[in-house]
């Protein structure tokens, strides 16, 4: 029997629905990925339906009656404890951007930025300057740099130093790269509340990884104290680097997804070719 007008309609109905679950799916394990705090809540969420499922399957009573307040009550408790953070998850989907990062960088265009970067560290530490350098990835930052002062500059090591120079009135703040060019300077960001973090560590580290936490940027931190290089990257701080720990952090955070992946299938292929020989 062909196939009527209503029957292909229906068809690509139930197709783009499909696709259209997937696509929120796979958005919202994304930013899940990118943002640390989303990650523990959700984790903790996965953690109690597992141990409501494993409750009911080995009759444990009373476990089980609580967990089932607990998943009665728990999206108002979440609602209500982590108020803040919701906020700031929801602000952050609203800056993602769905086509990932405004502009892939080249081989050479990525070199550039590595040594540039690396040349103004050189000098600011031995100078004992403070300074903070965040590099845009896919979650947007715009929010940040529509309350910096604009520059969108070729990035040079010139530039970086002469923005962190005591007594610029830019010092205290922030830089914003994005792709290749020094898009802000002074920008101001959150700060951490992390108790990881050591005591000791002054406002440039705690922004460095606070903007780290909620969107899955690069954030580089030089010690205005110690001339000490610090990374924050994925919810973590790298503290006390060497120049070849930051170029080659720098290295591998900034190659595409793509090149990751098919180094990565190069590998298991050594190791299968090594294996067999």
């Amino acid at each position: 029997m062909p196939l009527t007008v209503t029957d292909i309609l229906s068809i690509a109905r139930k197709l783009v629905d499909i696709c259209l679950v997937w696509a929120i799916f796979y958005f919202i394990l994304k930013n899940i990925r990118n943002n640390v705090k989303l990650s523990l809540i959700f984790k903790g969420v996965a953690f109690i339906i597992i141990l409501k499922v494993v409750s009911k399957i080995c009759g444990f009573t009373t476990i089980g009656v609580l967990l089932e307040y607990i998943i009665m009550w728990g999206p108002l408790a979440l609602i209500i404890v982590f108020q803040p953070e919701i906020r700031t998850i929801l602000e952050q989907l609203g800056r993602t951007q769905l086509l990932g990062r405004h502009k892939t960088l080249t081989v050479d265009e990525r070199e550039h930025l590595v040594y540039q970067i690396i040349q103004s560290l050189e000098y600011l530490r031995k100078q004992r300057i403070g300074a903070l350098i965040v590099l845009e990835r896919d979650v947007s930052l715009s929010d940040y740099i529509g309350k910096a002062k604009k520059l969108y500059a070729d990035l040079s090591s010139d530039l970086l130093i002469s923005i962190f120079f005591p007594n610029n009135p830019l010092h205290d703040g922030g830089v914003i790269i994005q792709g290749d060019r020094v898009t802000c300077a002074g920008a101001v960001f959150p700060t951490s509340s992390s108790s990881k973090i050591n005591r000791h560590l002054g406002t440039r580290h705690r922004a460095a990884l606070g903007i780290a936490e909620e969107t899955d940027c690069i954030s580089i931190v030089v010690s205005e104290e110690t001339g000490r290089l610090s990374i924050a990257v994925k919810g973590e701080l790298f503290y006390n680097l060497s120049m070849d720990d930051v170029r080659i952090m720098l290295i591998d955070e900034l190659r595409p997804k793509q090149d990751l992946d098919y180094d990565e299938d190069e590998i298991d292929e050594e190791e299968i070719y090594e294996e067999n020989n």
